[in-house]
């Protein structure tokens, strides 16, 4: 666990990475998992995540994102991208993939699959899209803390249109929308925000023991 928190001292939001440094096929394997294994209401996971190496896609993609140089000069850049809608088809894939993966019979899933019509498919659209976005988010937690623990850079991004992005990805048509996006790689020696100190509020400013 000291190892974990000193790598957590060490992780900061990248700016400039070294574009001639790729992750390894092994540690985004290893970055792949974590993000797989998210937590998530339900355990639902109301997102797909996608891993964006194409140089041409990305300087599109810069093009919608502030023109920041993390888009192109990064090894991966991964967009997370959650349901616009939760549907029953949803709910249904998963209650299958339940019974599948835990060899127990559907009709015994009936009271979680009732739960999950009556809370969260009966939200409005615009809520149903914000949660979704907060699993989103979980997930990107995830991420960040996996390739720290990889010591492997990490930039997490909301500066971008994710109108644009949901275009240039053609994500409308599968009912998604750009949540969150998150660049990984290695840091470039140019980047000079590496030498400054981590800010964050003391102990006593954000923890409140009732």
């Amino acid at each position: 666990m000291e190892k974990y928190i000193e790598n957590l001292n060490w992780r900061y939001a990248t700016k400039r990475y070294e574009e001639t440094k790729k992750v390894s096929e092994k540690d985004l394997a290893t970055i792949k998992k974590a993000l797989q294994l998210s937590a998530s209401s339900y355990g639902l996971q109301p997102y797909e995540i996608f891993v964006v190496e194409d140089s041409e896609i990305r300087k599109k993609l810069r093009k919608e994102s502030w023109d920041q140089p993390q888009i192109t000069e990064s090894s991966q850049l991964f967009v997370i991208a959650s349901y616009t809608e939760v549907t029953q088809q949803h709910l249904d894939n998963y209650i299958e993939n339940i019974s599948v993966t835990r060899n127990i019979p559907e009709e015994n899933l009936e009271q979680l699959k009732s739960m999950i019509q009556n809370t969260t498919l009966q939200l409005p659209p615009d809520q149903q899209k914000i949660w979704a976005a907060k699993q989103a988010y979980i997930a990107l937690g995830n991420l960040l803390s996996a390739a720290a623990d990889l010591k492997i850079d990490a930039t997490p991004m909301e500066g971008f249109s994710p109108q644009a992005y949901d275009e240039i990805l053609n994500l409308n048509e599968k009912g998604l929308t750009t949540a969150v996006i998150a660049a990984i790689g290695y840091r470039s020696e140019e980047d000079q925000t590496q030498h400054l100190k981590k800010v964050r509020k003391s102990n006593e400013e954000l923890f409140t023991t009732i």
